[in-house]
């Protein structure tokens, strides 16, 4: 079961501005209960974006001009509050591959690298020209790179930053660890067979 490997990127960008994003702002409590993540398309942002009678507050990921938008430009600490995997899983079913931010709360990050999402971070004064430039050309088209850690466009380049092992795992396509598990069977009952017997029977 191989996993795509995620060198680079490329699509239009929409900022989604504002600090401390929080997963309950990325994904309600109440679409939690959800029997798979497919259901969560269209979710990202939802009490942002909607009004309680369906209709639209204006919300950038909806304006015209960023449709098939498939990278976020975030502010500072992306992605805090609850630990709740749905939110990345909400973000990326919805159609976006990558998420640029100043900062990133940990469990985020690391549940979004698990589903190969990349999260990397940029200066605050390069995310600001990011989306100026953005703003201004809607239609301008980046390439996010992991190897030359840049997202770039006619425009100009600007650097990112993500730590090392979980961008090479995005890159080797080794960044799910259950199939990580599922591929390596031999090596999963290698390690199985060293481990210590239980100390005790547990009752039925």
């Amino acid at each position: 079961m191989p996993l795509n490997k995620i060198i680079s990127v490329t699509g239009k960008a929409v900022p989604v501005p504002g600090a401390d994003m929080d997963t309950d702002r990325i994904i309600p409590a109440r679409f939690l209960k959800c029997v798979t993540f497919d259901e969560l398309a269209g979710t990202m942002f939802h009490d942002e974006r909607f009004n309680a009678d369906g209709s639209s507050k204006g919300h950038p990921i909806d304006a015209p001009q960023h449709a098939g938008a498939t990278i976020i430009i975030g502010g500072e600490n992306f992605g805090c509050g609850s630990s709740r995997e749905h939110a990345p899983q909400a973000i990326k079913r919805s159609g976006i591959r990558a998420v640029v931010a100043e900062s990133f709360a940990e469990i985020f990050f690391g549940n979004s690298s698990g589903i190969g999402l990349p999260c990397v971070c940029a200066a605050q004064a390069d995310l600001a020209t990011l989306t100026t430039i953005t703003t201004a050309q809607p239609d301008t088209e980046w390439t996010l790179n992991l190897e030359t850690m840049t997202i770039s466009s006619a425009a100009g380049s600007i650097p990112v930053r993500m730590p090392a092992e979980p961008r090479e795992a995005l890159m080797q396509g080794r960044w799910d660890a259950v199939v990580e598990l599922m591929n390596a069977p031999e090596a999963v009952a290698k390690l199985a067979a060293t481990l210590p017997a239980p100390a005790y029977t547990p009752s039925v």
